[in-house]
């Protein structure tokens, strides 16, 4: 019975001993066995282990890729425009046991600041060499991809892989883009300004050149005109004078008419002559022998004006 009480606790902790000793690796972590703080086993591979039991002790990482989204960082890019930028890393732990030197007991919470602290200077020293505008674009990868490369060198003495870096925002401060916009503006309306007094004076241009054409055309056509005019009046005169010839009396008859018709057009006509002036010779009766076989001393009918031109009024003289 006493061997029996004996045997019970013995085998109590003999069990839980080995259950001490005894421990799982799952495939999502790496795992340190550690003896008063030093190292003595590395498990990477998913499975059971052994230690032992109270004097040595296990420390998981987390094998899986981590994520750290930084606080919103202050840059002064190549042309002292302050730019304010949001990045976000992707690591992970590849040396266990260099991330537990480096780290210490603290783990993953110290490992976070740190490289946030990696990430910022790589941020600082990549954007602070370039211009504004490089940062402003969308074609910003190798920029990106130089910031990678950089904290992935300072962070491999930490044990830590750098997966990836993302700028996630890269913008202005908040007092200094009413600035900005108002810059912008002034460029854009001076751009505006440019292009209209271009485009006045090629208006300009245009508009002379339409109107130096209108006047060499008006030019011409009157030119023309005139020539018409003038070998239309040839051709009159011609036509008068070889009716002239066929029928002199008939000639002289229808030319007295003609000045009676031009000289009484007006209502208000008035003439002063004396009676016996050839003027009226064939409203007396006396014909083409009571001027002595002679044309009446009246003007040819002159050419119509043209359209253009005014008509002005006739006076007759004594």
């Amino acid at each position: 019975m006493k061997r029996t009480a004996i045997l019970i606790p013995v085998a109590i902790l003999a069990i839980a001993g080995v259950l001490s000793a005894l421990f799982v690796v799952d495939e999502r972590e790496n795992v340190l066995v550690l003896q008063f703080g030093q190292v003595k086993q590395v498990r990477t591979d998913p499975g059971l282990g052994y230690k032992i039991p109270v004097i040595q002790e296990v420390v998981r990482y987390d094998a899986r890729i981590l994520g750290l989204q930084g606080q919103p960082l202050e840059v002064t890019p190549l042309d002292d425009r302050r730019l304010v930028v949001d990045a976000f890393m992707r690591w992970r732990i590849v040396d266990v046991v260099r991330f537990r030197e480096a780290v210490g007991i603290e783990g993953v919470r110290a490992a976070q600041g740190r490289m946030e602290r990696i990430m910022n200077a790589a941020i600082r020293e990549v954007l602070g060499a370039v211009p504004s505008g490089a940062v402003l674009s969308e074609d910003r990868t190798s920029l990106m991809n130089r910031i990678r490369d950089l904290s992935r060198r300072e962070a491999a003495t930490l044990g830590v892989e750098v997966i990836d870096v993302r700028l996630t925002r890269t913008d202005l401060p908040e007092q200094n883009l009413a600035a900005t916009f108002a810059r912008m503006r002034a460029e854009r309306e001076r751009e505006a300004a440019d292009e209209i007094a271009r485009g006045n004076e090629a208006a300009q241009r245009v508009r002379a050149l339409a109107d130096r054409t209108v006047v060499e055309l008006v030019s011409s056509a009157r030119r023309e005109a005139e020539i018409i005019r003038g070998e239309a009046d040839a051709e009159r005169n011609a036509i008068y004078a070889e009716a002239f010839g066929r029928d002199p009396e008939f000639f002289a008859f229808t030319r007295s008419l003609n000045s009676y018709e031009r000289a009484m057009r007006s209502e208000n006509t008035s003439m002063v002559m004396r009676p016996d002036s050839q003027f009226f010779a064939y409203l007396r009766g006396d014909g083409f022998e009571a001027l002595g076989g002679m044309l009446p001393d009246v003007p040819l009918p002159e050419p119509t004006p043209p359209a253009d031109e005014p008509t002005g009024g006739e006076t007759l003289g004594q």
